[in-house]
């Protein structure tokens, strides 16, 4: 899949030097409300999980910091059920994956993660939040991605074997500027294509 060419030109270095816009986790919040438009005008239903992509440093610092963070998602859990889980995928980047049918928790424990890595003073490592879509009727995927080097979300919708539905995606971007901080230049949405056609990008 292109998920490392992804990573690294579009959420990484590139996105760093051609960034125009700082990230702020505050825009996850965006989200919340994002969530309710989908289903209700579009028929995306939440797909009950959302995740956090990052990229490690080898320090003891940085491995107490991610500690830390599973510590918060652990302690939230605990009140709100979300469940999650944290692996590195093939090409070196970690994720942590959330699973809960409540929306409104998903945005919330991947804001208080993605805060506790700036907080610490890790947000450079921060890559993507991906929240997460099915239609109702076709159980097509649809994708809300927040690049943290552009602080901008953009449409991903995949179809088949590493295609996308631009017609959809447009759409989405269409309807949403201004719901969302939407990224107006397309060269930044950037494909995380998941490793089978039925599959979410952190899998």
């Amino acid at each position: 899949m292109g998920l490392f060419d992804s990573l690294r030109s579009v959420l990484g270095l590139r996105a760093e030097t051609d960034a125009t816009r700082d990230a702020d986790p505050e825009d996850l919040f965006g989200m919340s409300t994002a969530y309710l438009t989908m289903e209700a005008e579009l028929d995306f239903a939440p797909a009950g999980a959302a995740a956090l992509c990052f990229a490690s440093v080898d320090s003891t610092d940085f491995a107490e910091t991610v500690d830390e963070v599973e510590a918060i998602l652990e302690a939230g859990g605990e009140e709100t059920g979300t469940t999650y889980d944290r692996y590195e995928d093939d090409h070196g980047y970690h994720w942590f994956v959330l699973d809960d049918s409540d929306p409104e928790d998903l945005v919330t424990s991947v804001h208080f993660a993605a805060d506790e890595f700036i907080e610490r003073g890790y947000g450079s490592r921060l890559l993507a939040a991906v929240f997460g879509f099915e239609h109702v009727r076709d159980g097509a995927h649809a994708y809300w991605i927040y690049s943290f080097r552009r602080g901008r979300y953009y449409p991903f919708v995949p179809t088949g074997d590493h295609e996308r539905d631009s017609r959809r995606e447009f759409k989405l971007q269409s309807m949403f500027d201004g719901e969302l901080t939407v990224e107006d230049d397309e060269r930044y949405w950037y494909p995380l294509w998941p490793d089978r056609p039925d599959g979410h990008p952190w899998e």
